[in-house]
C-alpha cells in the first residue's frame, strides 16, 4: 500500500498512527472530515493479520463515517480508530494510554465504542479524555438502535422494490447474530417474518432457533438461500465477486460496515442483478445516532424521531437512483458529498 497516496485518495485529513511500547499498544486514528464538525467514530479492537489490513480497514470506516454523518443529518465530521490487539490482551493501561492519544486530538476526534470493546472500556478510555461518547448507556446502548435502524431501512426497501408496507411471511436470512443482529432477529420475529440465521457461534444461532423459530444455516450456506431479504450484521466486505452470483434475495439490508469489497463495481453488479442494495451508511446509522443523542443531551422522543429519518432517507436515495439511472451506493455518494461540500447540516428540530 502506498500510503500517503491512499490517504490522499480517499480524501483524509489526518492519520494518526498511536504507538506506547511500555503498554504494547498500536493502534490508528482515521479522521476523514470535519466539515461538518469534529469527526466522530468509535474505537474496534481487532487481531489484524498485517498492519497495512489495518490502515485499510480504518480508512475505510473513516470514510464511511462521514457519509453516514451526512445522511443521517448529524452535523459532525466522520473517523474511526482501530486497535490492533488480541482481546483477551485488552487491559486498563493499554486502554488509558490510548484514551491519552484521542485526548491529544483535542476534540478533533470524538469515539466511542465498537467491535471489541465493551461500556466499561469506553469508562478506562474516558479517564484520560473526555472525548469519548457512550459510556453511560442511557439509552440502552448503541446495539438496540442501530437495530430498529435497521429495520425501517428493511421497511423502506420491501415498500420501495415490493410495493408493499407489510413484512408479514416475507424470508430474511441474518449473518451475525452479535447485539445488533439478535436485536434485529427480534424485531423481525415480531413483524412475522420467518427467519434464517447463521455464525461462527453455534450457541447464538441455536437461541434465535429456541426464541424466534429460526432455522440455522451454515455460514457458506447463508448466500444461496431463496429468500426475501438478505442482511449481513457480521463484518464487512461479504459482498464481492465470489458472494453475488450465489445471491437469491431481492434486497441486501443489514448492518454490516463497509458490505461492499469494491464500491463502484459490487454495486454495479448487485443493480445489474436486480438485487435492490441498501447503502450500508445508511441503514447502520442508528448507533451513531444514538450516541450524537447521548451526547447533546438525551431526549427519548428527540432520538426516535431521528432515527426515523432513515426511513425516508433510503426512500430518497432509491428514488434518486432511479431517476438518474445509478446505483443506490452512488446516490447516497451524491447526497451526503452535497451535504458536506455545503456544510450546512439540516439537523434535527
Amino acid at each position: 500500500m502506498k500510503l500517503f497516496e491512499t490517504v490522499s485518495e480517499m480524501g483524509h485529513e489526518q492519520v494518526l498512527f498511536c504507538h506506547d511500547k511500555a503498554r504494547n499498544l498500536k493502534a490508528i486514528i482515521a479522521i476523514h472530515n470535519t466539515n461538518l464538525g469534529s469527526a466522530m467514530g468509535a474505537t474496534r479492537l481487532w487481531p489484524y493479520l498485517s498492519e497495512a489490513d489495518a490502515l485499510r480497514d480504518v480508512l475505510r470506516l473513516s470514510r464511511g463515517m462521514t457519509y453516514k454523518a451526512a445522511c443521517a443529518n448529524i452535523p459532525m465530521g466522520g473517523g474511526k480508530a482501530v486497535i490492533i490487539a488480541n482481546p483477551q490482551d485488552k487491559n486498563d493501561e493499554l486502554l488509558r494510554a490510548y484514551g491519552r492519544f484521542v485526548n491529544s486530538l483535542n476534540g478533533r476526534f470524538i469515539t466511542g465504542q465498537d467491535v471489541n470493546l465493551s461500556p466499561e472500556d469506553v469508562r478506562q478510555i474516558y479517564k484520560e479524555t473526555q472525548y469519548v461518547v457512550g459510556r453511560s448507556e442511557k439509552s440502552g446502548g448503541p446495539a438496540p438502535m442501530t437495530a430498529m435502524g435497521v429495520l425501517l431501512g428493511i421497511k423502506a426497501a420491501v415498500e420501495f422494490r415490493m410495493q408493499q408496507t407489510n413484512l408479514e411471511g416475507l424470508t430474511v436470512a441474518v449473518q451475525g447474530l452479535g447485539n445488533v443482529g439478535q436485536n434485529l432477529c427480534k424485531h423481525l420475529h415480531e413483524h412475522k417474518v420467518k427467519l434464517f440465521v447463521s455464525d461462527i457461534d453455534a450457541k447464538k444461532a441455536e437461541k434465535m432457533q429456541q426464541l424466534y423459530g429460526a432455522t440455522v444455516v451454515e455460514s457458506k450456506e447463508i448466500y444461496n438461500l431463496d429468500v426475501d431479504i438478505f442482511s449481513p450484521c457480521a463484518l464487512g466486505a461479504i459482498i464481492n465477486s465470489s458472494t453475488i452470483p450465489l445471491l437469491k434475495a431481492k434486497i441486501i439490508a443489514g448492518a454490516a460496515n463497509n458490505q461492499l469489497e469494491n464500491e463502484v463495481l459490487h454495486s454495479r453488479l448487485l443493480e445489474d442483478k436486480g438485487i435492490l442494495y441498501c447503502p450500508d451508511y445508511v441503514i447502520n446509522a442508528g448507533g451513531l445516532i444514538n450516541v450524537y443523542h447521548e451526547m447533546i443531551g438525551y431526549e427519548e422522543e428527540k432520538a426516535f424521531t431521528h432515527l426515523n429519518s432513515i426511513y425516508n432517507t433510503l426512500l430518497q436515495i432509491f428514488s434518486l437512483a432511479k431517476s438518474q439511472e445509478i446505483t443506490p451506493y452512488e446516490a447516497a455518494q451524491k447526497i451526503a458529498e452535497n451535504r458536506i461540500m455545503n456544510a450546512q447540516p439540516l439537523g434535527v428540530k
